[in-house]
């Protein structure tokens, strides 16, 4: 089994090596996060997890600084804000009046079927929700990126942050509180 922290290492000492050894030992669960990820988004996304995943790793790896990994939870935590950062710049994109703003195509099959948008998150105003959380709460926003974006489990969150475990989970439990009071507000 590949160490993920040693390749991490041997990238920010510059082995140009190292990059491409990278990709195979984390590509499984990086994909699952993109599907994880994509499954959040609403109808008529055009993103497969293959691309997200590949357009993530260019964003990290392929940068013009080196990056600082401080062990596989960093990298997978900043891989989830890679993903979110592209998910949101294409949401953006998607809305632009140069785009056609809140214009939506739909199939006219589709057109009496319309419950099924009600359930899709809007990933703009979680972006703006969450920005809002992390001006007021660094680490609870920190939390969230990583329960939710990087799809770590409470302890995993607990040991990337230095926080207990039990912290960790009261800062899960406000922040879903918050952000989901957030929301309710502006729908």
């Amino acid at each position: 089994m590949v160490d993920v922290t040693q390749i991490l290492s041997r990238i920010e000492a510059g082995d140009s090596n190292a990059t491409e050894q990278l990709l195979p030992p984390v590509y499984d669960e990086l994909r699952k996060l993109a599907a994880a990820k994509l499954a959040h988004e609403k109808r008529g996304q055009t993103w497969q997890p293959t691309v997200l995943v590949h357009e993530a790793c260019v964003r990290l790896v392929k940068s013009d600084k080196p990056q600082q990994w401080n062990g596989r939870g960093h990298f997978f935590a900043a891989a989830a804000e890679a993903m979110r950062r592209i998910l949101i710049e294409n949401a953006r994109q998607k809305k632009s009046q140069k785009r056609g703003g809140r214009l939506q195509r739909e199939e006219l099959v589709e057109v009496a079927i319309d419950d099924e948008h009600s359930d899709c998150l809007d990933l703009l105003a979680l972006d703006e929700a969450l920005t809002e959380l992390e001006a007021r709460w660094p680490v609870k926003a920190a939390v969230v990126k990583l329960r939710y974006f990087a799809g770590l489990t409470t302890q995993q969150t607990a040991q990337a942050l230095g926080v207990s475990r039990a912290t960790a989970e009261r800062h899960w439990t406000f922040a879903r509180t918050w952000l989901y009071a957030q929301l309710q507000g502006r729908g």
